[in-house]
């Protein structure tokens, strides 16, 4: 029987988090659900954890492949596998806290047929899980496109959309070194009207591991690469790209100095590129 919706946990040898980001899943009082957890060649414990609770719990499956290195590849290689209506995202050094996020999401998609896809708000935390931001993105689907050009108009680990829609659009491109999941939203939001929920929803986790302090020159160039490929499609061409621009030359700072100033700036950048 298909489930209402499947969850993608894309990961990559984050046996320290894994646990933390299905236990969410799990905790949500929607059950109609599959996990796929998508496994990009981990070498750590990560398969171990996720078979111990597959063992629990039939609706999670475990998917492992070789080493791709590239989130897109890793998170179309689950999708071919999904089953649901819908598609909900969680990164796994992320956590739901919301208990009904799902029932929240399905309700308002279900309920209206001319969105493609929503999300919600989100808590930014250091690594030692002590809150420092708690912020919203645009709620409604003028505001949020008004601003999209110019950052992630959804949050990834927030969203839950059609899969139909996502398959019609091709699914994220693997073609993508980093912000693949911007370039979706842009390019799914072509298709239909997209909603923020201004509840929180989801924990972001900060930690020197995680993308925002790594391959930064890759996602620089891929912020501007996404830019131009949809300057002519959403407003605010102009200051897109000074954001961009500004991303690219801080990318190129030394390293001793990046790692001194990331977690401002991640901060910052979280709050500005917010409602």
């Amino acid at each position: 029987m298909q489930p209402k919706v499947t969850i993608l946990i894309a990961t990559y040898n984050r046996g320290q988090f894994i646990g933390r980001a299905i236990q969410s899943v799990l905790n949500q009082t929607l059950k109609d659900l599959e996990i796929v957890v998508a496994d990009d060649g981990s070498t750590d414990n990560t398969e171990k954890l996720v078979k111990d609770f597959r063992d629990k719990d039939a609706r999670i499956r475990y998917l492992k492949a070789s080493h791709f290195g590239r989130i897109a590849k890793i998170s179309n290689f689950g999708l071919k596998e999904a089953t649901g209506e819908y598609i909900a995202i969680l990164d796994d050094d992320d956590y739901w806290i919301d208990s009904q996020k799902l029932a929240k999401q399905v309700r308002f998609l279900d309920k209206n047929q001319d969105y493609v896809g929503c999300g919600g708000g989100f808590i930014v935390a250091d690594k030692n899980g002590e809150e420092k931001i708690k912020t919203f993105k645009p709620e409604k689907d003028e505001d949020i496109k008004k601003n999209a050009l110019v950052a992630n108009p959804i949050v990834n680990a927030t969203s839950a959309f059609r899969f139909a829609v996502a398959k019609k659009i091709g699914l994220y491109d693997e073609t993508m070194l980093q912000f693949a999941d911007w370039e979706f939203w842009l390019k799914i939001g072509l298709e239909g009207k997209l909603y923020n929920f201004q509840e929180y929803f989801t924990k972001y986790q900060m930690w020197e591991g995680g993308m925002s302090f790594s391959r930064q020159k890759e996602a620089a160039s891929s912020a501007i690469r996404i830019v131009d490929r949809y300057r002519k499609l959403y407003p605010r061409y102009p200051k897109a790209l000074l954001f961009v621009f500004s991303y690219y030359l801080y990318a190129q700072l030394p390293e001793i100095i990046k790692k001194t100033l990331n977690p401002i700036l991640s901060r910052i950048k979280k709050v500005i590129f917010s409602s």
